[in-house]
């Protein structure tokens, strides 16, 4: 029997996942239909008794399948709950962990008693849909439906001079980081290639081992790097399984209530499971201000603070489970919570694999996470991260099987994060024309597997940022080819990249 002085702790009493595989016959479903069901799952999953009909607040990832005004009532009418409150948040991968911190804190104060966090996407229908130009047949809300209470800030993260160069989207950036931890590695692209091989190997042996995730398959390093029909190279260096995969249909729920609450419903405490602490900020919202490419001093300062409230350390922690849109995002987020690349760094596989149903994989990963605290690491201390953005927005939690000493806290770090991130980089004009010197770069590729554009960021001699794109086929072979991360090369003033 777990003790607790304090009735007001936050503890996770159950959590759900499903998964809606259209692609082999399933029936299709609308987004809060497969939500309810992981909610419902979620309900049986803690052992108590009329669960759905005690929660008090329906809480749901902003989802991209369809435009609801209020998913978190849609999701309520289906399970059987009254809620005095439906929340929706914003986007952001980081919005789930965010989202079960804030709840958690909530509880914790007395505001709140039982909360359903909750998420979902059926994208492989609504695409479907969208090919054939039909609109699906899914619940419309009339405008005079109250639209759910927002959750989040949305931040503007593309400046005028990353759109000028077509530097838009998360791929793009996050092939870039790439490039820029290689160079600050000292690696070879040969050699690199072989790293992130042998890192996404590993993520997919996990994936083999999960049974929500979507891509079961295991690869070799080589097979995860090498471009092959069905593994296409998207934005170098990253092949097809290096980002998240979308096109899903998964939807995870996570009940969160007070431990008096849990005593109430009669869930057996060998259900529970605690948050311990969690700690957010967000790094500058515009790539082209930050010192470098390769590090994030937002997440830097929310992991000691996450530490700190636990009393630990980065030695200290078991099971992990880092955001995995691309594997910069792994790799930066390892070094800045002290984690390093030995040891697993996924539970659930990561989004190439397990999945990546836009804002909500966190939430898949805070179930996986809880459900193997409970059967194969009890006693242990867990984390999950999340991330928002071009490594953004981060919101990081702690779980383990015993109650926090203090009870939860959280922590936010934002004043010590931009302390850190000061004093930013300037930006070049866009017309700017001159030297500069190769920062970091990507070659995007057509799903012919033709290349199309290298993008680059370039340092001007006196340290402000420029962005520069080619599409010369010679230069965007050296580029693939070559290290050219230090190499001087031209910008031209309609930002067009010439190698020395």
């Amino acid at each position: 029997m777990v003790k607790v002085a304090d009735g007001r702790t936050p503890v996770i009493v159950g959590v759900g996942q499903v998964e809606n595989r259209v692609d082999r016959g399933d029936e299709e479903v609308e987004p809060v239909e497969l939500i309810a069901r992981a909610a419902e799952a979620a309900s049986l999953d803690s052992g108590g008794r009329d669960v759905c009909s005690a929660i008090d607040s329906v809480r749901v990832v902003k989802l991209l399948s369809w435009r609801y005004r209020d998913p978190g009532a849609l999701v309520a009418a289906r399970i059987g709950a009254r809620p005095r409150q439906s929340v929706c948040t914003t986007d952001g991968g980081q919005t789930p962990q965010a989202l079960l911190n804030r709840t958690a804190f909530e509880i914790a104060a007395g505001d709140l008693d039982l909360a359903l966090l909750c998420g979902g996407e059926t994208w492989r229908t609504r695409a479907a849909y969208r090919r054939r130009n039909e609109k699906p047949p899914w619940t419309t809300e009339g405008e005079d439906t109250p639209r759910a209470e927002s959750f989040g800030t949305d931040l503007d993260m593309i400046d005028a001079a990353e759109a000028a160069q077509g530097v838009v989207l998360p791929v793009q950036m996050y092939a870039i980081f790439e490039i820029a931890l290689r160079a600050a590695a000292g690696r070879t692209p040969a050699a690199h290639l072989a790293h992130l091989g042998r890192l996404w190997s590993g993520f997919s042996q996990v994936a083999a081992a999960n049974r929500h995730a979507w891509i079961r398959t295991p690869m070799t390093p080589e097979e995860a790097v090498t471009p092959t029909a069905g593994n296409r190279l998207i934005g170098y260096p990253y092949t097809l399984v290096m980002n998240s995969n979308n096109n899903v249909e998964q939807a995870a729920a996570v009940l969160l209530c007070s431990v008096e609450k849990a005593r109430a419903l009669g869930v057996p405490p060998d259900r529970w499971v605690f948050p311990v602490a969690g700690a957010e900020a967000n790094e500058r919202a515009h790539v082209s201000q930050r010192n470098d490419l390769c590090s994030s001093p937002a997440l830097r300062t929310a992991g000691r603070a996450l530490f700190a409230a636990a009393g630990t350390g980065p030695e200290a922690i078991g099971p992990v489970d880092l955001y995995s849109c691309f594997p910069s995002a792994v790799q930066i987020a390892a070094g800045e919570l002290g984690l390093g690349l030995d040891r697993p760094l996924t539970v659930t596989g990561g989004m190439g694999f397990a999945g990546g149903p836009w804002n909500n994989y966190a939430t898949h990963g805070i179930a996986t996470m809880v459900d193997l605290l409970r059967r194969e690491a009890p006693g242990t201390l867990a984390l999950c991260s999340a991330n928002g953005g071009f490594t953004t927005k981060h919101a990081l939690g702690l779980y383990g099987t015993e109650p926090p000493e203090g009870g939860f806290h959280l922590a936010t770090t934002q004043a010590e994060a931009d302390a850190l991130a000061a004093p930013g980089r300037e930006v070049a004009p866009d017309d700017h024309r001159g030297p500069v010197t190769v920062e970091a770069y990507t070659v995007m590729h057509g799903r012919d597997g033709d290349r199309e554009v290298g993008l680059a960021a370039g340092l001007l001699p006196d340290g402000r940022r420029a962005w520069c794109s080619t599409r010369d086929a010679d230069t965007m072979a050296t580029l693939i080819d070559e290290e050219c991360c230090g190499r001087s090369a031209q910008r031209g003033a309609d930002g067009t990249l010439t190698l020395d």
